[in-house]
């Protein structure tokens, strides 16, 4: 069944409308007509069953016929605090973390980024994109619910806004050995649903000293990804990947547990 995404608030008293290049989608490349069904998303984690009432110029009218929860977003909520990397790598950042699961994602301002969004009319066009860029990856990959991309954060706001999610972690070079990201993998499996969890990630020229022990002194627990130093745009994926499979399988026995 076709899905379609619009605004939580254009779902209300069993009415669902649609609105934008959708409405031309419908009408004249599908070319559906009134009594079929459709699915639509409010992009906060809904989807509903609906048939279609009335295709007018500009919007769509369906009628709602069944509400379910999402299954495609996991249990935990995970944030991505991402160092500004240079060039377009955050275009590919943001498209890969939406696939895999992310919550949200925050650009942050480190002390070795090359990259600076320093006017706001620049950083508003950026948000614009990248905004633009995770609603397509989110409607790609079938999810309930379309993450934000926030403003740009310095690392003391980050540090901060991380030091209050039930789990942080940041992945450093000079961690050692990986049975702290092992053990912080089964803390994150076992938080309960809803649960906040912070990851953080360096830009080109990774972390300063200072930033990793203000981290460190907040709550933030270092853990390593292995032998070898990543690129930023692999680093905060391959966090996402191994959070990703541990939260869903968990999902998956909790399920089992509660059938038995």
């Amino acid at each position: 069944m076709h899905c379609f995404y619009t605004e939580k608030e254009n779902i209300s008293d069993g009415r669902a409308q649609i609105f934008g290049a959708d409405v031309n989608h419908i009408k004249n490349v599908l070319r559906m007509e009134k009594g079929e069904e459709i699915t639509v998303c409010d992009g906060e984690g809904s989807f509903f069953q609906c048939r279609l009432l009335e295709l007018m110029p500009g919007k769509i009218t369906a009628e709602v016929l069944e509400r379910r929860k999402a299954e495609t977003e996991l249990g935990v909520r995970i944030t991505l605090f991402q160092g500004l990397p240079k060039k377009d790598k955050m275009e590919l950042i943001i498209q890969k973390a939406v696939e895999l699961g992310a919550d949200e994602i925050i650009p942050v301002a480190m002390r070795f980024c090359v990259a600076k969004i320093e006017d706001g009319k620049k950083e508003k066009k950026k948000l614009e994109r990248w905004q633009a860029i995770s609603e397509a990856a989110a409607k790609q990959s079938g999810r309930g619910k379309i993450p934000k991309v926030r403003p740009v954060l310095s690392y003391q706001e980050a540090v901060k806004l991380g030091s209050r999610m039930e789990k942080c972690l940041l992945p450093y070079e000079k961690a050692e050995g990986m049975e702290g990201f092992r053990q912080a993998l089964e803390e994150c499996k076992r938080l309960p649903e809803g649960s906040r969890v912070g990851i953080f990630i360096g830009p080109e020229g990774g972390f300063d000293e200072k930033e990793a022990a203000m981290a460190l002194e907040s709550g933030i627990q270092p853990v390593s990804l292995g032998k070898r130093i990543l690129r930023t745009e692999t680093a905060g994926l391959c966090m996402l990947s191994a959070l990703m499979l541990e939260i869903e399988a968990a999902g998956g026995t909790k399920e089992k547990e509660a059938a038995t």
